[in-house]
């Protein structure tokens, strides 16, 4: 048999590109895993024993298919493996390593190690980039073997934020250099990066060979669910944890009318990202362009994150920062109540967050911080899907489009692997926790004010009999 070479297309594309971090992604079935074993195949047979590469997954478990291809594959390339090393070995010395990084500060122990590739299957699978930016730091060679990183994906997971900000909106195939810092040593390189789109129809080998895939995957989910397995739609998010959320929750801003009950909700960081979120409260029915907004849905019409320049960071502000902040956004307005994370009233030796707070003029109530509701009663989480959700009058929960940070966070985050009825607190959670703040504080729409008293009806007649009129005139 031939040793493996890649598909015609965006496969191809994929194995020769010489940009140092390319990510394939996108559909199921788009032949991702062939692309990186044979990758490496490729670069194990040009570089001999100068080829030293890594391949990573989430879990243990999950490399064991990914092993088992690799037998297929590097079979063909008289590539042994070495079950006690969990290495291909080439006659060569080229070597490729398997790994799994079941806690993101496994990547530590990779200090000092030297690769020549480093391959990420499933980027979207893990929460946070740092790790994996710490393998980055292990790409080089003493032999002048040419470096890079290689990753596959599929929408969804715990990491879906970061990886479409990061390598599916600035576009396919489009390679964009930014600057990395070595998280080990803080050196400072301008690296490049590209992102190739993978359709199922780009893997036309797998279409010939198991003709009822697809059959099979439209019986797996609904509609939506199916098209992001099918087409890489990056704004279906597979297993969303609010996923009656749509774009009907999205809405134009417009001027919140005074009487309407304003509140905030409040989820502290210092280290980690905190955030703020201001709400209306409809009290009557409001027009927007998709909809009327009911009475008693809240809208959300004003967020701050403090979130800094790397994902998972802070902006390291103190609670008098913080309230500084929060006064200056809201001055002139009538906020009737603020509802906080309950671990700003702690005291550790000293004053709380929260009286810290409130000596800036700023009160909050600790919220209720119910999660999953036993049964019988909502939780939190329960409320906030019921108010995306809403009833035959539309939503009743909704955000200004400037919103932003709850757009890109709230409706892909996904459910606890262990805990399904809650959500995983590994992701990007800080503006969802907030919200369901919000939605326990009990929020209720003020009165409509009464109209303006009308001017008495004045009696002409009787004034002109009593000589009261005058010359006057009727106007």
């Amino acid at each position: 048999m031939k040793p493996w070479a890649p598909q015609k297309g965006p496969q191809k594309a994929f194995v020769t590109s010489e940009v140092f971090e390319v990510v394939y992604g996108g559909a199921r079935g788009g032949g991702k895993t062939d692309a990186a074993l044979g990758e490496f195949a490729r670069h194990a047979r040009r570089y001999g024993a100068g080829a030293r590469g890594l391949l990573v997954r989430r879990t243990r478990i999950a490399l064991e298919p990914t092993i088992e291809r690799a037998r297929q594959i590097y079979g063909l390339e008289d590539a042994t493996w070495n079950l006690s090393r969990s290495c291909f070995s080439w006659p060569s010395g080229a070597i490729l390593y398997f790994r799994y990084l079941d806690r993101d500060a496994d990547a530590d122990g990779y200090q000092g190690h030297a690769y020549t590739r480093v391959y990420i299957e499933e980027l979207t699978q893990f929460p946070d980039p740092r790790p994996l930016d710490k393998l980055k730091a292990t790409l080089r060679s003493a032999a002048g073997v040419p470096c890079g990183l290689r990753a596959t994906c599929n929408p969804g997971g715990a990491g879906h934020n970061w990886v479409k900000a990061r390598y599916i909106d600035p576009g396919p195939n489009t390679v964009v250099t930014e600057t990395f810092v070595d998280p080990f040593d803080g050196a400072r390189l301008q690296l490049a990066r590209l992102f190739i789109p993978a359709r199922l129809q780009d893997n036309p080998r797998l279409l010939a060979n198991d003709p009822g895939y697809v059959a099979r995957l439209q019986l797996c989910g609904s509609k939506e669910l199916v098209r992001a397995w099918l087409e890489g739609d990056w704004n279906v998010v597979q297993g969303a944890f609010f996923d009656r959320w749509s774009s009907r929750n999205i809405v134009r801003p417009f001027t919140v009318p005074r009487f309407w009950t304003r509140f905030r909700s409040f989820d502290w960081g210092f280290a980690a990202p905190f955030s703020v979120g201001w709400w209306a409260i409809a009290s009557d029915p409001w027009p927007a362009e998709n909809g009327t907004i009911p009475r008693g849905a809240m809208i959300r019409y004003r967020e701050w994150y403090g979130r800094g320049e790397r994902m998972g960071e802070g902006l390291r502000l103190t609670a008098e920062e913080i309230a500084a902040g929060i006064a200056s956004r809201e001055a002139g307005e009538k906020i009737t109540w603020g509802v906080a994370d309950p671990s700003i009233f702690r005291q550790d030796g000293g004053p709380s967050h929260g009286e810290r707070m409130r000596r800036m003029g700023l009160n909050w109530r600790p919220a209720d911080n119910t999660r999953v509701g036993k049964a019988g009663a909502l939780s939190g989480w329960d409320q906030m899907r019921a108010r995306i959700a809403g009833g035959e009058e539309g939503p009743m929960l909704y955000v200004f489009d400037t919103c932003r940070d709850f757009i890109r966070t709230v409706p892909v985050l996904q459910h606890d692997p262990g805990r399904p009825e809650d959500l995983d607190t590994t992701s990007e959670d800080h503006i969802a926790d907030e919200t369901r703040y919000a939605c326990l504080s009990r929020p209720l729409p003020a009165p409509e004010p009464p109209p303006p008293a009308r001017r008495p009806e004045w009696d002409w007649e009787a004034m002109r009999n009593q000589g009261k009129t005058n010359n006057w005139k009727t106007m």
